[in-house]
């Protein structure tokens, strides 16, 4: 069945039985749906436009649009405004006592009503966060099998190889500008969860739109199904994915070119395309052989990076000096590890002249084995030689402590409680005020507490993790921790590249990105001890980054959407999707 809308000036734009839309205006560049009101003549009946999440309003529709769309009977008489809907979600939100019934809630509310969704998420974002993405989906996706109800993305699996083109025009949305794609390997610090993970990209976009201002028609979670090495899983008569050992090798490289291949093809050149909870192997490899082809970004490598970029830049203003005068020691050198320290040394190297090689050399790692030193260098990864500098060998994190004498000290392990009150202690000897990042997700897998950071260094420390922390009272002052959560880099970050029509993701992108994150501070924050922005503000601070990365796409040349607008903090405020009701006539 087609449906008809009448739009503005009275074109008309024809929607098929699959729900894509044939925009008349040529390709959607902005993120807003057609930037109007979609003035709708239903040709179906009321009962399907209640079931669909799109347009359902539920008891907002107006009494002229009960009327027009025969919805007369289907809905008690009382009619309620988007605010009021509001409220009672939020009260019956708050009655559940476990985070997993909070976040089934807000996913069967997606389903029913995307625009209350989305209000819902950004008028209420730091309570909300939590429950949609770390720390709460990490236990979503362990149980994903048991409470999966809808398809909320597409799984491409070992099946549909060699037909994984024609799987991509079966989703209903055409104009589609961010993927997050996930194989399932390396949820969170969670292992291997296989199909499972599809929680990742289904969250992730969420946030693209309620924090960046992306569409949600123009998203799309996929995850790609390999199987999975996960023995509970496969045990698992609720398992949802392919019930066989991971694929690697050949068979695995093939199906992500097809996937790469058919995304461009289908989509076009300027689809941005995430990267998700990859395994460190296939992380890396990915990012390297498609960043030259293709409009990519790794979260877990570049998204990291840059919003822990920022936070230290921001926290110089509490323990003085410049990025180049501190030492950096990491517990941990896989993905975010490398990636977070390969972003300082180059930061440190745009703000000295200095060559990369050099400024590598204030930046220290320690993995399983002990610190990563010159000569362990024939038995690294390739990833992680540019960190062997020249030391003796030294076995665990408090020796690390104790040899480098660290002004900052940043866990990306993936394991819990390990920084210990000693090592702490040891941070707080040759620091006056030590910078303690423990970014390890969720918050079971934090290196250590927010508690622990500021009882151990006597209310000295500098911290921030990745999941979040209550607020701290110690001898008397509350300590407010900071949380150095990707969601305030990747939203305005994909914003700025879809804006501007980037075709490429340049590192100096993200360098533009953490320093305009960090420019957000005010002194009321600083003086809260916080090294990151109140999430409350989120869309604000969103819209500066897009057009500090925005600005950055034009002047390197890989911008596509040409004339550059004039004022691109207000064009990427224009371009943010909007979740309030639209009126139907």
């Amino acid at each position: 069945m087609e449906t008809t809308m009448i739009v503005n000036g009275g074109d008309s734009i024809v929607t098929n039985g699959g729900g894509g839309v044939d925009d008349v205006y040529g390709e959607d560049t902005a993120t807003e749906d057609q930037l109007i009101t979609p003035w709708t003549v239903s040709v179906a009946s009321g009962y399907s436009l209640m079931r669909d999440p799109h347009h359902n309003k539920g008891l907002a529709f107006s009494e002229k649009e009960r009327d027009a769309h025969y919805l007369r009977g289907l809905l008690p008489p009382a009619i309620s405004s988007q605010e009021l809907q509001e409220k009672k979600l939020m009260h019956n939100l708050r009655q559940y006592k476990v985070p997993l019934q909070r976040y089934v809630a807000m996913m069967d509310l997606q389903e029913r009503n995307e625009r209350l969704f989305y209000k819902l998420l950004i008028d209420n974002v730091e309570e909300l966060l939590p429950v949609v993405y770390t720390p709460t989906v990490g236990e979503a996706c362990q149980k994903y099998g048991s409470i999966f109800r809808r398809p909320q993305g597409l799984y491409i699996s070992l099946k549909e190889k060699g037909k994984i083109l024609e799987v991509l025009k079966n989703w209903p949305e055409r104009n589609i500008q961010v993927i997050v794609v996930t194989d399932g390997e390396r949820i969170l610090g969670l292992g291997d969860l296989g199909c499972q993970g599809m929680g990742i990209p289904v969250g992730k976009l969420s946030l693209y739109t309620a924090l960046g201002g992306i569409r949600p028609s123009a998203c799309l979670p996929v995850t790609i199904d390999v199987g999975t090495n996960n023995d509970k899983l496969l045990n698992d008569e609720f398992y949802i994915g392919l019930k066989q050992k991971r694929e690697t090798g050949q068979e695995y490289s093939e199906l992500l070119e097809e996937f790469m291949t058919a995304v461009k093809r289908n989509y076009g050149e300027k689809v941005l395309i995430q990267f998700e909870d990859f395994a460190n192997h296939n992380a890396f490899e990915l990012l390297e052989k498609y960043r030259n082809s293709h409009l990519v970004f790794n979260d877990d490598i570049q998204g990291t990076a840059s919003v822990v970029l920022a936070g230290l830049l921001s926290a110089l203003k509490l323990v003085g000096g410049t990025l180049a005068d501190h030492r950096f020691l990491f517990l941990g050198a896989g993905e975010a590890g490398t990636g977070i320290a390969e972003l300082i040394a180059l930061e440190i190297s745009k703000q000295t002249q200095v060559a990369i090689e050099e400024t590598r050399k204030k930046i220290w790692l320690v993995d399983s084995k002990g610190l990563i030193v010159r000569s362990r260098v024939e038995s690294l990864q390739h990833f992680k030689k540019p960190w062997a500098h020249e030391h003796e060998p030294v076995k665990g994190l408090l020796d690390a402590v104790k040899a480098i004498k660290p002004t900052v000290l940043i866990g990306s392990s993936g394991v819990g409680r390990t920084f210990t009150k000693e090592v702490v202690e040891a941070m707080t000897s040759f620091n006056e005020k030590p910078l303690i990042l423990a970014l390890s997700n969720p918050t079971s897998q934090s290196e250590c507490t927010a508690e622990e950071a500021y009882t151990w260094s006597e209310g000295r420390a500098i911290y921030a993790s990745g999941s979040p922390f209550d607020p701290v009272e110690y001898d008397g002052k509350v300590f407010v921790p900071g949380q150095a959560n990707n969601a305030y880099i990747f939203p305005g970050f994909g914003l700025g590249l879809i804006m501007s029509g980037a075709i490429r993701v340049h590192d100096d992108m993200l360098l533009a990105a953490s320093e305009a994150l960090a420019a957000q501070l005010k002194e009321e924050n600083f003086e809260k001890g916080l090294i990151y922005p109140p999430f409350s503000n989120i869309r604000k601070i969103s819209a500066n980054i897009a057009a500090d990365v925005a600005a950055k796409a034009y002047e390197l040349g890989l911008a596509s959407s040409l004339p550059r607008p004039k004022d691109l903090v207000k064009f990427a405020e224009s371009c943010m999707y909007s979740p309030i009701y639209q009126s139907y006539r």
